[in-house]
């Protein structure tokens, strides 16, 4: 249930209900968080619903129809909002009354700007929602952590809370170790291979980013097949590790080309990290925190390597010890991630860590959670959250793909997708009054509202097909629709500024489609922050959809230009204002850009 900050944040009505069912409880004699209210299963008997007089009942073993009874003489005395009847055995359903609806939506609205400020208690939040890797270009399989994790940045901060995105890169492991052994076999004239070499390092990069591209499979391929290969690069991960200098300096020179690459294709997905730490980043702290931790007894030895013991009593199934240290003295992922929080704790303070990664890393942050909380390097108070995510996959069925079988880059598919998005905006005649650069800007936002709707449309722990056909339409539950549907509504509002017709007041919503587009505004702290509790992005690609789809029909029913009561005209332009503003707003929160015109 809302408290009474979240019911004045946003003119929540179902705040503002359930605070008024919760003091008529009370005043009943009853528990008042028994007066939640929710939008109604059965709409033929009203809007909302509260089921409370049912658990009352059963706590207080009395009849439900008579609490209910009790409870409708309650709010009788107070507040009109509406009328609310009963439906057998203790069913309270609610209509709202007309003017009391349209001054809760005028309220939310407020001047124009929706703010969700003050809904919840604010927090400091990190979101870990990247896992690039250096050296490796993006591909799709870093597509749902990326938009996912954007979204639940930018829902949290609407609701005011202090974010931080962190990429979290891979910047440390056996893959540099690799690239340096390979660049050492092909340029080693190259200084930062001379390790009696004194001199400044060159400050360009040996190589660049498509250099990369295909250095690494190279080696990554030569390692697994060739043990010498791996065991020169282990070594050479090692030494790069315990601060060999030109090792460090070329390491730097891959780090900063790499880097400039990943942050441009993470900007065509509309998504920016305010931290860009890597792995490297907690090097220090892993090598004092597993000596820390061996030497109080909090690690132990097994079989030669230095783990954590995490299982509990009461596991379904054996939790294996989160291994620090290997047999042969290597850190693992484990202990960077645990070094991670440590340090994050430390520089940031965080009251929730978000990590947003594939369901299939469940066991794994399972561990590190555990041991986390058991070594007392995360504080009991701080919320350790994996977003766990399923897969994106291609029309077989399979995870997605080039059709030659590969893995698909990133900036690949976005490319492709920007053109099925031109394709689509030719064929349909938009944009067309658009000179080519233009068109180009507009296709771009189709394209990646085509993307991100059609993966944060679905919950995150369902995998889901990828079918560009579909989800680049303009038509149905896309994202595309979406765009569209707000620069119908903004065209409107132009045309209306053109002619000199003011916008209005809202008037009392009497009418089906117009009361449905204004009980649907009135939605939106709801869906914001069930977004937000849930971790679930999904929840307000719904409710933009069924508010796109409620003015569409508002909209279609009603000629808003062409009325001549200039009380009514105005009306249905405040409503025409409120639906764009607000999916403006949503779409923002899901990390997509409207075009200004289509």
């Amino acid at each position: 249930m809302e408290n009474d900050s979240s019911a004045a944040g946003m003119g929540s009505v179902l705040g503002r209900l359930s605070k008024i069912f919760g003091d008529a409880f009370e005043a009943a004699g009853f528990e008042r968080e028994l007066g939640e209210v929710q939008p109604s299963n059965r709409p033929d008997l009203g809007e909302f619903q509260c089921n409370g007089p049912l658990a009352a009942a059963k706590r207080h073993k009395q009849n439900p129809a008579a609490i209910a009874g009790k409870v409708v003489a309650e709010l009788e005395r107070g507040e009109r909002f509406g009328t609310v009847s009963v439906t057998p055995p203790g069913f309270l359903n609610v209509t709202l009354d007309d003017r009391w609806l349209a001054d809760a939506v005028i309220r939310q609205q407020g001047d124009g700007r929706l703010d969700g400020r003050g809904l919840l208690p604010r927090q400091r939040v990190l979101v870990d929602y990247g896992g690039a890797n250096v050296a490796k270009p993006l591909h799709v399989g870093h597509l749902r952590a990326a938009v996912i994790g954007e979204a639940l940045k930018r829902i949290g901060r609407f609701l005011g809370h202090d974010v931080l995105g962190d990429v979290h890169l891979g910047d440390w492991g056996l893959q540099m170790g690799m690239l340096i052994h390979e660049l050492s076999l092909r340029f080693p004239e190259l200084p930062y291979f001379d390790p009696s070499y004194s001199g400044e390092y060159p400050e360009e990069p040996p190589v660049t980013v498509d250099d990369l591209d295909q250095l690494y499979p190279i080696a990554s391929e030569k390692a697994k097949k060739d043990p010498e290969f791996m065991e020169a690069a282990r070594q050479a991960t090692m030494e790069l590790q315990s601060g060999r200098p030109g090792y460090r300096a070329l390491w730097q020179r891959l780090v900063d080309v790499s880097v400039r690459d990943l942050e441009a294709d993470y900007r065509n997905l509309n998504v920016e990290f305010d931290l860009w730490l890597g792995e490297s980043h907690t090097h220090d702290d892993a090598e004092r925190m597993v000596e820390e931790l061996a030497e109080n007894g909090k690690a132990e030895r097994s079989q030669g390597a230095l783990v954590i013991h995490v299982e509990e009593e009461g596991d379904g199934s054996p939790v294996p010890p989160l291994m620090l240290r290997k047999s042969d003295g290597a850190f693992t992922y484990g202990t960077t991630d645990l070094a991670t929080i440590l340090q994050r704790v430390r520089d940031y303070s965080p009251e929730v860590i978000l990590y947003v990664v594939d369901a299939r890393q469940k066991t794994h942050f399972q561990q590190v959670f555990r041991a986390a909380k058991k070594v007392g390097i995360a504080p009991p108070e701080l919320s350790l959250e994996h977003i766990a995510f399923g897969t994106m996959n291609g029309l077989d069925g399979k995870p997605f793909r080039t059709r030659a079988g590969g893995t698909t880059k990133l900036k690949d598919l976005i490319a492709q997708i920007n053109e099925y998005a031109m394709r689509r905006l030719e064929q349909l005649g938009e944009a067309s009054d658009l000179d080519e650069a233009g068109k180009v800007h507009v296709a771009r936002m189709v394209g990646i509202a085509t993307l991100k709707f059609a993966d944060l449309s679905n919950h995150r722990l369902k995998d889901y097909i990828f079918d560009p056909e579909r989800f680049s339409s303009f038509e149905g539950k896309t994202g595309p629709y979406l765009l569209y549907s707000t620069v119908r509504a903004r065209a409107v509002l132009r045309k209306a500024e053109e002619r000199g017709i003011p916008v209005g007041e809202l008037a009392p919503p009497r009418e089906g489609d117009i009361r449905k587009a204004v009980l649907t505004l009135s939605e939106l702290p709801d869906a914001v922050m069930a977004a937000w509790s849930n971790r679930t992005p999904n929840v307000l690609c719904d409710y933009a959809y069924r508010l796109a789809s409620s003015f569409n029909s508002f909209y279609h029913e009603h000629p808003i230009l062409r009325e001549e009561d200039e009380t009514v005209r105005g009306s249905y332009l405040w409503l025409t204002r409120a639906v764009a503003t607000t999916l403006e707003r949503v779409l923002d929160l899901l990390g997509m850009e409207v075009p200004a015109r289509m």
